[in-house]
């Protein structure tokens, strides 16, 4: 396989969802700004799991929500030249990016292509499948967990990674918290990119999509980590009111939200304030859940 700094690969037309097209037109651009806390930020994440994924050298693996293309890259150094690796994303602005950095490297084994693993992946195709942080944004988590299992050849493996609970993430909870004190939750008619970062916390829960989904072996490990959420308290305030569940309120509130804004960003920065400082910026603490499970051999 050769990889391309030319557009990014795209996979058969599919016709984009409400929840892919929010993600273009909405969150990609937030998450473009954001990039340095979204893909630095969980260093201490890959540190932590990446040395203890099931893959080896000579693997053909699928990346389902890509982004920006980084965990990509880390597994085709992994699996190295006899491997190959494809990254799948439905956000075109997250392929560029991709693409571009790919265009970086002496990498010749990785190719993106666009795609909605909820819809469809490639079928019976890869060694282990692997998913950080994406999976918990499924509408349909059955389908897309069962489209990536399908994606595996019998007997290959697939990873997710996904956030536990608030209570244990108070990089996300603690700023939805006081923004909350400012301004009214979202009606059910927001958009959304999804249920959400905490939709795949409860472990039983999700042991029992994963059961549904076909899979075996299923496995649940806890990996605490620190995450930056900002260079300075500036930063970090900026990228709570753009993104994740702070963010969404203060999208939804519209205008009501920005004529509070002066007394919300104070409120943040009191708080930030009071959070660890470290050399690349301001860290919290965050957990995840690690789970695997196996595609059967028949």
């Amino acid at each position: 396989m050769t990889a391309s700094s030319d557009a990014p690969v795209t996979a058969p037309e599919q016709e984009d969802t409400e929840f892919v097209q929010f993600w273009n037109e909405v969150l990609a651009p937030k998450f473009i700004r954001f990039r340095h806390i979204l893909v630095d930020g969980l260093t201490h994440h890959s540190e932590a799991v990446f040395p203890k994924l099931p893959v080896k050298p000579g693997d053909r693996v699928l990346d389902v929500g890509c982004g920006f293309g980084d965990t990509a890259i880390k597994l085709a150094r992994i699996v190295g030249p006899e491997g190959d690796v494809v990254g799948i994303d439905c956000c075109d602005a997250f392929l560029t990016a991709a693409e571009a950095d790919l265009a970086q490297t002496d990498l010749k084994n990785v190719k993106f292509m666009r795609g909605d693993a909820e819809i469809s992946l490639p079928e019976g195709e890869f060694d282990f499948v692997f998913a950080r942080f994406g999976t918990m944004f499924f509408a349909n988590p059955v389908a897309g967990l069962r489209n990536m299992r399908r994606a595996l050849r019998p007997g290959g493996t697939m990873v997710h990674i996904v956030w536990r609970n608030p209570e244990d993430n108070p990089w996300l909870s603690m700023a939805k918290n006081i923004v909350l004190e400012f301004l009214p939750p979202p009606g059910d008619d927001a958009r959304t990119c999804g249920p959400g970062p905490f939709s795949m916390a409860d472990e039983p829960t999700v042991r029992k999509m994963m059961e549904v989904a076909g899979y075996t072996d299923i496995d649940f490990q806890r990996v605490d980590a620190p995450v930056l959420v900002g260079q300075d308290v500036r930063d970090a305030i900026e990228f709570q009111l753009a993104i994740g569940p702070a963010g969404e309120v203060f999208r939804e509130a519209g205008e009501v939200a920005e004529a509070k804004r002066s007394q919300i960003e104070e409120a943040l920065a009191d708080a930030i304030r009071q959070q660890t400082l470290e050399e690349d910026g301001i860290v919290m603490g965050s957990s995840s859940w690690v789970i695997s499970g196996r595609n059967p051999e028949d």
